[in-house]
């Protein structure tokens, strides 16, 4: 696909992959997706952001197909992850009179990026960029989802480069919503749902930045320009972003998996110790469900409980599999437990903790064990367990 002009002297100039299948290792990208970058041709040249590496050969024919690669003033770099600046060393060889315009938090990943030396100049919140007719202003975005971004906004003709905000794994070649007859809204959806969603809060502050502008397009860094209703998308991550309102009860979710039923037996124990204070409690094997239908569940939970028999000296790997998908939510703070039934080791539990305590949960008990069948008193033990974990709830919502 050549380079094509969106508004005056401004053109995409990025790079469509539509066979992608799986974007960083954690989403599946059924409509592949693009990886854009935009040229402007002022008074000053400015490139803002690159392309993923395999297609820098590709990516530096269409910026040379538009200006000689030696008039580039400026390459802004709005997020440094590699699918944006993979090009960016490419470019650089060919742009050597260009200044790397970033966020400060960005210049020591555009140096471990490159490695050479190059002119970098960082910007603040609200700094203005003077290329002739257009001044774009740059506004911060931390963690959204990188600490290093930002946003560039064209006030002449209210156009934002937003990065990764408001994106969509979705490529289409006529990269423009109003020209796109295929439906990529659950695709904008699920981008929010596995790139934007730990990082709510995040969100939250960089839309009350996009509210004191005037926004009547917007060009992320994947997927369609997007034109038509823009206040729908923007809108949208305002509703994805809000904050929870708290649960009355409090909610607990357990997630377990079972050789031959006695960690299923304890999972029904705890249950009843957490069930008996108030506390509204859904039980679940990890072995017959789809993790991706349970993110809401475990998002909106109180405390998340997942218990494990020790096989081979590990927990099993239901268990992980869910444990590992919740890299797309923020979990830091919440109540998070163990227990298993175990034969002659028992490291799971401990296992299961460890990774807890990693993922930031708060872990205020060690988890619990019994040896094989649970006996009376290891019922009795899960069932306190349970009491435990609910009173460590309703203190933290009275």
């Amino acid at each position: 696909m050549k380079p094509f002009k969106l508004y005056e002297n401004i053109f995409w100039a990025g790079a469509l992959h539509p066979d992608l299948k799986v974007f960083d290792i954690i989403m599946k990208t059924k409509n592949g997706t693009t990886y854009n970058s935009y040229l402007i041709l002022d008074d000053k040249v400015a490139v803002i952001d690159t392309v993923k590496g395999k297609f820098s050969q590709s990516y530096l024919e269409h910026i040379s197909n538009l200006v000689d690669p030696k008039q580039i003033d400026y390459i802004i770099m709005q997020h440094n992850e590699p699918d944006h600046s993979g090009s960016l060393k490419t470019l650089l060889k060919e742009a050597s009179n260009a200044q790397i315009v970033c966020s400060r938090s960005a210049v020591k990943y555009v140096k471990n990026i490159i490695n050479q030396e190059t002119s970098i100049k960082p910007v603040s919140n609200g700094d203005v960029l003077d290329l002739g007719k257009y001044k774009p202003e740059f506004y911060t975005a931390p963690y959204c989802h990188w600490p290093d971004t930002m946003m560039t906004y064209f006030p002449e003709i209210r156009l934002l480069f937003s990065s990764d905000l408001l994106a969509s794994h979705f490529c289409d070649s006529r990269m423009v919503d109003q020209e796109i007859d295929r439906e990529f809204w659950p695709d904008f959806r699920e981008y929010f749902q596995h790139i934007m969603r730990p990082y709510k809060k995040n969100v939250r502050n960089v839309l009350a930045k996009i509210d004191q502008i005037n926004v009547e397009a917007i060009a992320p860094s994947h997927g369609p320009v997007l034109r038509e209703n823009v206040a729908k998308y923007i809108d949208a991550y305002r509703e994805w972003s809000q904050v929870r309102p708290a649960n009355s009860p409090p909610q607990a979710v357990i997630y377990f998996v079972t050789a031959h039923g006695n960690t299923e037996h304890m999972a029904g124990y705890i249950a009843d110790g957490l069930k008996a204070k108030g506390i509204e409690v859904q039980v679940f094997d990890a072995t017959e469900l789809d993790v991706n239908d349970h993110l809401d569940r475990i998002e909106n939970a109180d405390a998340v409980l997942f218990g494990s028999p020790t096989m081979n000296n590990d927990a099993a790997k239901p268990v992980w599999d869910v444990m590992n998908s919740l890299v797309t939510l923020d979990v830091k703070g919440k109540i998070g437990a163990s227990f298993g039934s175990y034969a002659w080791s028992g490291e799971a539990v401990k296992q299961l903790d460890e990774r807890l305590r990693a993922l930031k949960f708060n872990v205020p008990l060690e988890g619990i064990k019994a040896v094989l069948v649970p006996s009376e008193e290891e019922k009795q033990a899960c069932l306190l367990f349970g009491d435990r974990i609910a009173e460590i709830l309703l203190n933290v919502s009275s």
